[in-house]
């Protein structure tokens, strides 16, 4: 089983979507960020199908530098903090992942060509199967959104694919939830 539309590759590569494997990864910045409102959605449809939500917050920057961390809402499984911009710098989200036999990573969050395309390119060279749900990201720069999804996408998915949300929600539906 894939989700339908993702590029430049079905996702995941092999059709197992196995819930109980995958993880959405939250990636926010330091200080205060509001998300995307697909988030809450992919978080439900992730732990209905067994899979873990979890939250990263990074020292990228935030949109706003001057105010502090926010509540996001979400009921996440667990909340990191990492030590640099990179989700994995300085953290135990590998430790995590692995423990918890996780193989791909739905992977949103504010500051998309940050925080989020930095732990995204760090996932896929751990060998997680990463999708990037751009509509579930926030850009600090909305100029930089397609240079993100192009370095993401080149060379058929040299950092994973992309894909929409309700695309997401839509396959991970009639999986069975296994929590």
């Amino acid at each position: 089983m894939h989700v339908s539309g993702t590029t430049p590759y079905p996702w995941p590569f092999d059709g197992d979507l196995d819930g109980t494997r995958t993880a959405l990864l939250v990636v926010l910045p330091a200080g205060d960020c509001e998300l995307a409102a697909p988030v809450e959605p992919l978080a439900s449809a992730v732990q209905a199908a067994g899979g873990r939500v979890l939250v990263v917050r990074t020292t990228a920057p935030a949109p706003d530098p001057g105010a502090g961390p926010h509540e996001h809402g979400l009921t996440a499984d667990l909340e990191l903090q990492a030590g640099g911009i990179d989700g994995f710098y300085a953290s135990d989200l590998d430790l995590v992942l692995r423990t918890g036999r996780t193989r791909r990573l739905v992977v949103v969050g504010v500051g998309l060509e940050t925080c989020v395309h930095s732990t995204l390119r760090d996932a896929n060279d751990r060998g997680y199967e990463c999708l990037l749900v751009v509509d579930a990201c926030v850009p600090i720069d909305p100029d930089l959104v397609d240079a993100s999804i192009s370095s993401i996408e080149m060379s058929g998915g040299i950092f994973g694919a992309v894909g929409y949300s309700t695309d997401v929600v839509d396959a991970l539906a009639p999986l069975p939830a296994l929590r």
